[in-house]
């Protein structure tokens, strides 16, 4: 049902919006919730045997959180392409049908992993059950599917772009998506061998997410700034333009430092090592714009006279200034970690990995699209100043304490693996047992599940504060 407050111009395209961000929340707890699982079946190899095998919760833990993302960004333009352009979003009757295809398919999915989860070594396999690639393990029918619904989007895009009003903001986002839906294809087909196939696997990985959402997520951090505190057009598109050539610069060339061990020649060793040290730049540039941009708004009002926050949606501001902190962290610091080829021949497929995967897309992603959603319920149900409440407090409290718990026990298994696994035992077979079964690593999964809990328990409050915010009399109308 629509909201009453959704009116005008621009209407259909924000309840749009509002059904791509309920999807993306319900697949952002199941990520969570078989994320647990994994932790569990890890600390406890017996849990669920026979019923969920371990590799099944962990691909509908990595997939769920790609798709929910995916899920947020489309909402997320859905949302503001009509305040950018000022017209209703064109083909919405298309895009509304999309979504529907789209939802289904991400059931059907996900019932078929639960349900049947593994089937024969041939095509049968591929195309209705899973590709078997790390990541995008989608059938190949969803694949194409997924592309379809893409190109929807895009077109919704593009054609709202080009008949209304074309800001910084919409034009960044037509080029960027362009490339959202194009290097997709790059992970859609197999070659007999493994480092060509590995090549191309990962412009998925690298280009599609380190490069395109980065471009997504500078987009929509101008858009929110000028939302939430009214910043200056002019200003942030500034930054978003700059962000723009540093991100794609640095992201397309530091993709290199993935191809250290896959057989491509010993040029993308400097190549990447170079560009991948060049990645926290934009970002750290990122986290400076959002700060100065707050300070200087509330500066100014506070010249005046005006004892008020320039914050029109706190909960929001919250998030979008943790993705600040987040993205520089999890993409930057831990990312830096292990980029260099010389620190990344010992740390190469250890916890490490997954640290920096934790905090990474939780920090650089995930944050901000929490943000679109409580600029989404703020619109939805007719809110002028947007306060925090304790489940707002309680929420991002404990989801990012239990995000931070994880990372740093995954960060302490790593350094045992490291360690041991390596450095001792020279990348064995006995060697990485013996990891495995080191006090210290035992230790670290323990609290990486114990933190898993509290992160769930964070979006316990999370749901239920997106849930009660019509009702809650506490923000002002």
């Amino acid at each position: 049902m629509a909201s009453k407050y959704l009116t005008g111009v621009g209407s259909e395209s924000k309840q749009l919006a509002t059904w791509y961000f309920t999807f993306a929340a319900i697949l952002f707890g199941a990520q969570l919730l078989f994320g647990l699982v994994a932790a569990i079946q890890y600390v406890m190899p017996g849990f669920l045997y026979g019923v969920l095998d371990f590799s099944i919760a962990r691909i509908i833990h990595i997939n769920a959180l790609v798709v929910w993302m995916v899920f947020a960004m489309f909402g997320s333009v859905y949302w503001l392409l009509p305040d950018e352009t000022g017209i209703e979003t064109v083909g919405i009757k298309i895009g509304k049908l999309l979504f529907w295809i789209f939802a289904a398919a991400i059931v059907v999915v996900v019932l078929v992993y639960l349900f049947i989860q593994v089937g024969p070594a041939d095509a049968t396999t591929i195309w209705f059950i899973t590709e078997g690639r790390e990541y995008i393990e989608a059938p190949r029918w969803a694949d194409w599917g997924i592309v379809v619904v893409a190109l929807g989007f895009v077109g919704n895009l593009f054609l709202t772009g080009m008949k209304g009003e074309q800001t910084g903001i919409v034009t960044v986002l037509m080029a960027d998506m362009i490339a959202f839906a194009g290097l997709y294809l790059a992970g859609m087909f197999f070659t007999d061998n493994i480092s060509v196939d590995q090549y191309w696997w990962w412009w998925v990985i690298h280009l599609w997410v380190e490069a395109t959402w980065e471009v997504f997520v500078g987009a929509i951090a101008a858009y929110g700034l000028i939302t939430m505190i009214g910043a200056h057009r002019k200003v942030v598109e500034m930054w978003l333009w700059i962000e723009v050539a540093m991100l794609f610069g640095s992201g397309i060339l530091g993709l290199g430092h993935h191809y250290f061990w896959i057989g491509t020649p010993e040029y993308w060793w400097e190549i990447g090592a170079l560009f991948s040290a060049l990645e926290p730049l934009p970002l750290v540039a990122m986290f400076i714009h959002v700060l100065y941009d707050w300070g200087k708004t509330q500066g100014g009002e506070e010249a005046r006279g005006n004892n008020v926050s320039v914050i029109n949606n706190k909960p929001a501001f919250t998030w979008f200034v943790l993705n600040a902190f987040g993205n520089f962290l999890g993409a930057g610091i831990w990312g830096f970690f292990h980029t260099l080829p010389q620190v990344n021949l010992y740390t190469h497929g250890t916890q490490f990995t997954s640290a920096h995967g934790h905090l990474a897309f939780f920090g650089a992603y995930a944050t901000i699209l929490v943000g679109m959603m409580y600029i989404a319920v703020q619109g939805t149900n007719g809110i002028k100043i947007m306060k925090n409440t304790k489940a707002s407090i309680w929420a991002v409290s404990l989801i990012v304490s239990g995000v931070v718990g994880m990372t740093v026990a995954l960060t302490i298994a790593g350094y045992v693996q490291v360690l041991v696994s390596r450095a001792q035992m020279g990348a064995t077979w006995a060697g990485y047992f013996d990891g495995q079964s080191g006090m210290w690593f035992s230790q670290a999964m323990d609290w990486r599940l114990i933190m898993g809990v509290v992160t769930f328990t964070g979006f316990i409050f999370l749901a239920k504060d997106l849930l009660t915010t019509g009702k809650n009399p506490v923000h002002e109308r």
